[in-house]
């Protein structure tokens, strides 16, 4: 049995730069405060631990003091920066320049929505940590869409902006643009006033065609990916839609035998925050599996 690791699967760019970043620090420092997960991979987010990284929520922020803390990938809201300047606390920031340069256009296109009474809308996961920090270039005024029945918030009669969390999925993406296309010709709306902004990164974008093309080439597709990643979700359904034996795990734990049941080749693929190390543990695993079949 073959077992392959998809060259185009692993960390992007921006989860690989909070990485090394977390682990330059932690190479001279005990302990490294992070706000939030580092990377919505359960395996890496312990390995760091072990290191010294010690994950903390926005609560326990506001009570730290004089020490570093680590921003991920993700960024923060005007808040965050705020308070760092409060406690005195120095900020390793390892924002996305992708993301950065999304709060940038979300925070111009916010303060021209102000003189137009428009809205900011938002395709992208309530709570997601990039999307509050969007939603934070606003005032936490955005609206944020997921469903079609979230748009039943947005005022149809006034200027409309979309943006979209950089890791969603782009049919989803643009499939939230013409519902709002549709609902602002039935209230009567013109579609002049409908601006959509494609903002999904191309790191992500561009992994949907080669995983398809990937996910044909294989008897049975193991996905590896942290069960909170948005991204993870989103390029797994694309796997699914292209192999019908496409199984989701976390780690080399959750694999079970009979899934590589009379199966010559199996394509090994991940998520953006999924690290090479835990996808060759799967290979491992798997490689095992068929020496004993």
């Amino acid at each position: 049995m073959q077992v392959t690791i998809d060259k185009n699967s692993g960390y992007c760019f921006g989860v690989e730069f909070a990485i090394q970043m977390a682990e330059d620090e932690l190479a001279h420092e005990e302990t490294l405060y992070c706000l939030g997960d580092i990377v919505h991979n359960r395996m890496e987010v312990e390995r760091l631990h072990q290191r010294g990284l010690c994950i903390i929520d926005r609560e326990q922020l506001a009570d730290l003091h004089d020490c570093k803390v680590l921003i991920r990938a993700h960024g923060e809201p005007p808040e965050t920066y705020a308070l760092a300047l409060r406690n005195n606390l120095e900020l390793i920031d390892a924002s996305c320049p992708v993301v950065l340069k999304l709060q940038n256009r979300v925070k111009h296109a916010f303060d021209l929505s102000q003189r137009q009474d428009g809205q900011i809308v938002i395709y992208g996961q309530p709570g997601h940590a990039e999307v509050a920090g969007l939603t934070g270039q606003t005032g936490n005024r955005a609206i944020i869409v997921m469903t079609e029945a979230d748009l039943d918030q947005i005022d149809f009669a006034r200027p409309v902006t979309l943006f979209s969390q950089t890791t969603k999925s782009t049919a989803g993406f643009y499939k939230m643009k013409g519902l709002i296309e549709a609902r602002i010709a039935a209230a009567g709306g013109a579609l002049e006033s409908f601006d959509a902004n494609d903002s999904i990164c191309r790191q992500v974008s561009n992994r949907e065609p080669q995983l398809a093309k990937f996910a044909t080439l294989h008897d049975v597709i193991i996905f590896v990916s942290g069960r909170k990643s948005s991204n993870g979700k989103a390029l797994f359904s694309v796997v699914q839609q292209f192999n019908a034996r496409s199984y989701f795990v976390e780690n080399e734990t959750e694999l079970e035998d009979e899934w590589f049941a009379g199966a010559q080749s199996v394509g090994i693929c991940g998520a953006t925050s999924t690290p090479l190390w835990l996808m060759q543990q799967v290979q491992a695993r798997i490689e095992a599996v068929g020496e004993l079949v």
